[in-house]
């Protein structure tokens, strides 16, 4: 086993890609905060490809951490003792699978430990945009204001990116476009939404620059990512031949839409894969209704029922129906598709990409923060069926899974651990109360009023009550029938 640096790319197996750019004429045009695996296997490969090109050499990446503790030192100090290199090895439903080094990141900065060093960064006239992958909960805006401490050490992402922008407007710099790279509708909006809030709460003149001068485009991202456990590390470093600490593993298919909206310049994202539309949001719509959605809906029962794998849930042909009457009945009536897109088409794609038994994608990482998904990809089908008069059962026997779901535990008795950040202690309290529509009246949930629509609130005491005595299978099976 080769292990992974700069000095060992020469000496790398033959069938491992390796960066075709000289990586020491590389700059950081691109801040990227939150470096996790779908950043890994998504941006970080179109810019690698863009590097390839001559003049592309100011696009490189600077990563950014914002864990705090010891988790988020050892990732840092992980990435520096590799070169800031990592694997990606992709797997093709067929379970074929090529691997290669990614070198598009140069520099990777701990926030909590430096975060001067950031900020240093981020103001650099170098830096032309500044990325997000924070998760769909990092983007509660309320939660971010009240986080945010004007003479304290910034803390959240759009802390350092208000006060970056202070620094660049005081320095004469231009601003740097903010491009949310997250599973969020609307994401650009949703992201200069807050960072403007934010900035008018300390510097209304700010916040106007930032309005006037900034950008903050839209776009719709796409791919696989599952955590990569100890077992996959070893699966695929023994195929790669190279001794990787992070390795990353995703699918073959990729897709990532965007607007040309940008205030500072950018790569030339089009010609290394990027489509570049208006109709971002059509493009967000089908995907996050139809796939997105797809998976909440198939990963509540499925760990209820006891699959721990995506794919293996996808060898039960009742979920795998459960998943084709939602998308028949319930959502792709109500969704609108962008020009030359077939969502019968586009979700048989997705059966497909599920059952790919390459990638071994965990139900678990799937349902982690699911009150905040679930609110993300099932509000608007849930509102439109209700105001519609339209079926309500696959909707409600999902929310009474997750109602389960939040216990632990599944119906063979089997404990599973339970991640789910946006939860308040009241939340909790509430979950696991005698409540029967407790789950209805939590706080992300709130905007849905469940509990106030009676259509809604019968179907799912019905299921609930139907998992209670007779278990999630028999239920299932009635459902599908």
């Amino acid at each position: 086993m080769i292990e992974l640096s700069e000095r060992a790319l020469d000496s790398l197996p033959p069938h491992v890609r390796v960066p075709r750019f000289d990586r020491r004429s590389l700059r950081a045009g691109i801040v990227h905060i939150g470096v996790g695996n779908f950043h890994r296997v998504h941006q970080a490969l179109v810019i690698d490809d863009c590097l390839e090109e001559r003049g592309n050499e100011g696009w490189a990446i600077c990563g950014v951490g914002i864990v705090p503790g010891e988790a988020g030192r050892a990732k840092a100090a992980t990435y520096r003792k590799q070169d800031y290199l990592y694997t990606v090895t992709e797997f093709a439903a067929d379970g074929s699978a090529r691997v290669r080094v990614v070198g598009a990141m140069i520099n990777y900065l701990h926030a909590p430990g430096d975060p001067e060093a950031v900020l240093l960064r981020m103001s650099s006239p170098d830096t032309r945009i500044v990325s997000l992958t924070i998760t769909e909960g990092g983007y509660d805006r309320d939660k971010v204001l009240a986080e945010h401490d004007p003479n304290g050490v910034p803390r959240t992402a759009f802390d350092f990116i208000v006060e970056a922008l202070e620094r660049r407007r005081n320095a004469g710099f231009p601003p740097f476009t903010v491009m949310s790279c997250d599973n969020l509708r609307s994401n650009g909006d949703t992201t200069r939404a807050i960072v403007l809030a934010l900035a008018r709460a300390t510097n209304p003149g700010l916040a106007d620059w930032i309005e006037r001068e900034g950008a903050f485009p839209n776009s719709m991202v796409d791919r696989i990512a599952p955590r990569v456990s100890a077992d996959d590390r070893r699966m695929v470093n023994g195929f790669s031949g190279i001794e990787d600490a992070v390795p990353a593993i995703c699918e073959v298919y990729t897709n990532w839409v965007m607007e040309d909206r940008f205030c500072n310049g950018r790569p030339p994202f089009k010609r290394f894969g990027v489509t570049m539309r208006d109709d971002v949001a059509l493009f967000e719509s089908i995907k996050g209704r139809l796939s997105n959605a797809a998976h909440m809906m198939l990963c509540y029962p499925a760990v209820l029922l006891g699959y721990r794998l995506i794919n293996e849930a996808m060898g039960d042909h009742r979920l795998v129906k459960l998943l084709r009457d939602f998308w028949r009945i319930d959502a792709i009536p109500l969704v609108t598709p962008p020009a030359g897109v077939s969502p019968h088409d586009f979700t048989e794609q997705v059966i497909e990409r599920f059952a790919n038994k390459g990638i071994n994608d965990q139900v678990l990482r799937v349902a982690h923060d699911g009150a905040s998904k679930i609110m993300v990809f099932h509000s608007k089908t849930i509102s439109q069926l209700i105001a519609g008069g339209g079926a309500l059962d696959r909707e409600a026997f999902m929310l009474a899974c997750f109602a389960r779901y939040l216990f632990g535990r599944d119906g063979r008795g089997q404990s599973f651990p339970v991640d789910e950040p946006q939860l308040s202690e009241e939340d909790w309290t509430l979950a696991r109360s005698r409540d029967p529509l407790a789950v209805l009246r939590l706080h992300p949930f709130r905007d849905l009023h469940l509990a106030e629509s009676g259509a809604f609130r019968q179907a799912f005491a019905r299921f609930s009550q139907a998992i209670a005595e007779k278990g999630v299978s028999r239920v299932l099976d009635e459902l599908v029938a």
